[in-house]
This record gives structure tokens, C-alpha cells and sequence, in this order.
């Protein structure tokens, strides 16, 4: 495992702490102890948390993944980055866009969750390529 690894995992792992703490903040919002929430922002706070959860996931696996490309030092970073930064965006975009009292349609803030899906996905072509590039 690269040391550039190392560091984006160390830190996903450290972040993923957030999504812990989002689970209770969620938790609260599903048991009626945060009232207030339209069914369109519990909805949206569920989503975030899931996708979240499973992009994080996601991360960590294709971060060993890019150890395996043959990609150039720039490129290894750029992928890196992306798969770290997806889950963030993507979530952060979900709840973004259910902010604001009584909201029953996206906020302007879901902007940020379509950067961070065109993020995953550049990270992820990416890495498929230089996979299959990488191959015997």
C-alpha cells in the first residue's frame, strides 16, 4: 500500500466519524425527536446518509484499487481525491438541498451533489481504464 494511500484512508476513516454522527442526528429525525422535518427532508437526510455510508465504502476499496493502475504520481492523486471527495459532495448536496423550513423541493445546494456524482464517475472511469490497462 502507497503512502498516498495510506493518508486518504487514514483520513476516510477518521471522517467517517461524521456519518456516525449523522446516524444519530437521522435517528432523531425518523423517532419524531427533531420535529419540524417535511417528508421530502427526512427523505433527503436518508439518502445523504446512505450514500455517504456506501460511497465512503466505495473509497476505501478503490483506493486499493489505485495502487494496482500503474497510474502516474499526478493522476494517483487526482483519482484519489475524487473517490475521497465523492462521498462528501454527493452527501453534502443532499442535505444542502432540504435546507431551509418546510421545504418540499430541492434547494439550489443539490448543485452539489451533481459535482459530486461527475466526480465519481471521472474517478471511476479513470481507474477502470488504467485497470484494464494495467492487466498481465
Amino acid at each position: 500500500m502507497t503512502d498516498a494511500t495510506k493518508l486518504i484512508a487514514g483520513l476516510l476513516l477518521i471522517v467517517m466519524t461524521t456519518i456516525e454522527y449523522g446516524g444519530t442526528f437521522l435517528l432523531g429525525v425518523l423517532s419524531g425527536k427533531n420535529a419540524g422535518f417535511t417528508e421530502f427532508q427526512r427523505s433527503m437526510f436518508r439518502a445523504g446518509h446512505a450514500h455517504a455510508g456506501v460511497l465512503t465504502i466505495l473509497a476505501l476499496v478503490a483506493l486499493l484499487f489505485t495502487d494496482q493502475a500503474s497510474l502516474s504520481a499526478p493522476i494517483g492523486w487526482a483519482v484519489r481525491i475524487g473517490f475521497a471527495a465523492a462521498p462528501v459532495l454527493v452527501s453534502a448536496g443532499f442535505f444542502g438541498a432540504a435546507i431551509g423550513s418546510g421545504r418540499t423541493r430541492p434547494g439550489k445546494l443539490i448543485a452539489v451533489l451533481w459535482i459530486g456524482a461527475f466526480v465519481l464517475g471521472g474517478s471511476l472511469i479513470v481507474l477502470g481504464i488504467h485497470l484494464l490497462q494495467a492487466r498481465g
